[in-house]
């Protein structure tokens, strides 16, 4: 994976995380939408990894 694809995944993933640390004082169904966001982000963020290793050894 490049490095401006994973600073890609690493920021949106971070910034997913601290609005969810943000909206806790304010409603749990953002804190759940941004955990669910965040977690869809990393997971995306594997998945194109192993796809583009895949790709490469292929």
């Amino acid at each position: 994976m490049s490095k401006s694809l994973s600073l890609f995944f690493s920021v949106l993933a971070i910034l997913f995380l601290s609005a969810m640390a943000v909206s806790i004082s304010y409603n749990v169904w953002y804190v759940l939408l941004f955990g669910l966001l965040s977690l869809f982000t990393i997971g995306a963020g594997f998945i194109t990894k192993a796809r583009l290793r895949r790709k490469q050894q292929g």
